[in-house]
């Protein structure tokens, strides 16, 4: 019984140690790795108890899953960011994955909190199955974008779009919240890419890398978004030659 109880509290001490490490990593409390071995380096990490990061009005909360959930979802997460190369996740500085679920910024849900600086995305594994696949890139590509700013101008990507056309001043600030696909696009593939103009990037770019999305987009007559395809495609394979995007 003794011998039990030692290692009981050895594992306890173990666990602490890793939430601690990991805490040290990227500032998020109550963590521990759920895959730490994958081809591209990244590293899997999941709540083991709710969680909340930042102050007032700029926080980050979300809730511990079970493991079974995590499970079902994790081989859908992994597939789709393995498509990116050890050497590009090193370039857009990502390293850690964090799975949880009820996830909201300052009280609003959302479906992925990416944060460069600590080379950290957040992804709730409850969020919309109908989106799941697509929100994942849209989600990396705000790491992309943070990581390479003056490659991204907004100014530059605003004369695409017709003259009278304006984006909200933050995407929590607009109503344009559909993720559905428009059927009469002029300009724009989703609501949700009417908001601000890293939206409109984003949700593009999550096109371009899901397979049942990007055949959507492969013979669009629109030459708003035909523009808007081309400048981020560029863009992408700036950062890196080798890039693959889905299709193309």
């Amino acid at each position: 019984m003794k011998f039990l109880k030692i290692i009981l509290l050895l594992l306890i001490l173990i666990a602490t140690t890793n939430a601690n490490t990991i805490y040290n990593l990227i500032k998020i409390p109550n963590l521990e790795i759920y895959e730490n071995k994958s081809s591209n380096g990244l590293k899997y990490l999941m709540a083991t108890k709710p969680f909340q990061v930042g102050i007032r009005d700029n926080n980050v909360t979300c809730f511990n899953s079970n493991i079974e959930d995590i499970d079902e979802k994790f081989e859908i997460i992994q597939r789709n960011l393995n498509k990116y190369s050890s050497n590009f996740l090193e370039k857009i500085n990502l390293k850690y994955i964090v799975l949880c679920e009820k996830l909201s910024v300052s009280g609003i849900s959302s479906a992925g909190v990416p944060n460069h600086e600590m080379k950290t995305l957040i992804i709730d594994i409850k969020f919309d199955n109908n989106y799941f696949d697509r929100v994942i890139h849209h989600e990396v590509f705000h790491i992309i974008n943070e990581s390479f700013k003056n490659y991204f101008q907004e100014n530059d990507w605003k004369k695409y779009n017709n003259t009278q056309f304006k984006y909200a001043e933050c995407s929590t600030c607009s109503d344009r919240l559909d993720l559905s696909t428009i059927k009469e696009t002029d300009g724009f593939l989703t609501e949700y890419s009417m908001s601000t103009a890293s939206e409109d990037m984003a949700e593009i770019f999550s096109f371009l890398m899901t397979k049942k999305n990007s055949i959507k987009i492969k013979n669009l007559k629109d030459i708003i978004l035909i523009n808007k395809i081309s400048f981020i495609k560029k863009k992408i394979l700036k950062i890196d030659d080798k890039f693959k995007f889905n299709l193309w």
